[in-house]
């Protein structure tokens, strides 16, 4: 089995929506079209919607060094909304590779290349192996 297969399993981003599109080491791209289920009351896409999507490219680079992380801490900055149709791209890079306790941003952007969200977090990497055989 595949990192992006293992993944998949994210039943809550999955079902947002979120699909991931490429995996490297220390790297990961992940998309998300809104639609009406991911809007809020004023019309534009939920926080909750976006933080899922930067979520599941988070856990993707994360896990590319194939020991199970989870995640410790995340913050996010709204800085741009997102509106029906619109497709979201998280891509997640690993700024510091520490073998316990990595650091991750993930930038959300348009398919236009426009700055929705920066999340940053840092992860736990536990000494247990991830059940597969490669990234994709």
């Amino acid at each position: 089995m595949k990192l992006n297969e293992f993944l998949i399993k994210d039943r809550f981003a999955y079902d947002a929506g979120a699909r991931i599109l490429h995996i490297e080491p220390g790297y990961a791209r992940v998309s998300m079209t809104v639609t009406q289920e991911h809007l809020n009351a004023a019309g534009v896409c939920q926080g909750g919607a976006i933080f899922t999507l930067a979520d599941l490219a988070f856990a993707a680079v994360a896990n590319s060094h194939k020991n199970i992380t989870l995640s410790l801490s995340s913050n996010i900055t709204f800085l741009k909304s997102a509106k029906p149709g619109t497709t979201l791209y998280a891509e997640a890079r690993e700024t510091f590779n520490h073998n316990k306790i990595p650091y991750i941003e993930v930038r959300v952007l348009t398919g236009e290349g426009d700055l929705v969200a920066i999340v940053t977090n840092t992860g736990y990497r536990k000494k247990d192996e991830l059940p597969i055989d490669g990234l994709e």
